[in-house]
């Protein structure tokens, strides 16, 4: 019975939403806050309202999820302020605990959480870090109302979220990327666009969920399907060369976590 204000129902908003409602969280207790009409639709009897202003004065939320973009944050977060006694779990990138401290006060227990797309899915990888002020009794709804969508891992160092959003924030695209590159290498080798694309797709995704299910470590799963002086072996003498993919991954890593301390000020 955790009564849940969700300010702002895009797509991670509705993701996490749909996530509750699936996991038997009355709609009764949830109000979605989303001023933009395309977003305001209506799930399971969910409120929605278009401003803060039309929040009945008698909903006093246990849990407040900002889901609105970060360069929104400054013109709506103030209007929260009021909600004292909830603890506020934001999952806006590059937003830090001392920011909301400077306009919620230093005594508003926040999260500050980093999910991914696949939350979409169900597949999400979220990382979380909370203040001082957060009890584990909140945590744990936190954490709850962040598995509705996938894994959750928490951190202690809030320093480490820029690395968090470079690798697993931002993963999916290199994923997504892998599948384009790999389909356009088979296309150079001769295969039809078409089939390219489907075998590209269906690879990472097969070898995902391989992961996924596997208690192996990624390292045997790869020596698992590579024989000595096979056609894995040969690609994998490129791939793993010394200006192969692992290099090349650290810098692309490098350069988003270093962008994420930019944009965090």
């Amino acid at each position: 019975m955790t009564r849940i204000l969700l300010v702002g129902c895009g797509k991670m908003g509705g993701a996490l939403l749909d996530g509750w409602l699936d996991r038997g969280l009355s709609p009764q207790d949830i109000i979605v806050v989303e001023p933009q009409e395309t977003l305001r639709l209506v799930r399971s009897h969910v409120r929605v309202v278009a401003a803060h202003d039309e929040i009945p004065a008698s909903f006093r939320p246990e849990v407040v999820v900002l889901a609105v973009k970060p360069q929104m944050m400054d013109a709506v977060l103030p209007s929260y302020a009021a909600f004292d006694g909830a603890v506020f779990l934001s999952i806006a990138a590059g937003k830090p605990l001392a920011y909301f401290a400077g306009i919620l006060g230093d005594v508003t227990p926040v999260v500050r959480a980093m999910p991914n797309t696949p939350a979409s899915v169900r597949r999400g990888m979220t990382v979380a870090v909370a203040n001082p002020l957060v009890d584990p009794t909140q945590k744990e709804t936190c954490d709850e109302l962040l598995s509705a969508v996938g894994e959750v891992d928490w951190i202690e160092d809030e320093s480490l979220m820029d690395a968090v959003t470079a690798l697993s924030g931002s993963g999916p695209a290199y994923v997504f990327l892998l599948v384009e590159a790999m389909a356009a290498a088979g296309v150079a080798a001769g295969l039809p666009d078409e089939v390219a694309e489907r075998l590209a797709r269906g690879t990472v995704v097969g070898a995902g969920e391989l992961l996924r299910q596997s208690a192996e470590r990624p390292a045997t799963l790869r020596q698992n399907v590579t024989s000595p002086g096979g056609t894995t072996y040969a690609a994998l003498q490129v791939l793993m060369a010394e200006d192969g993919l692992s290099p090349l991954m650290t810098r692309a890593i490098a350069a988003a976590s270093r962008r994420s301390r930019e944009l965090a000020g």
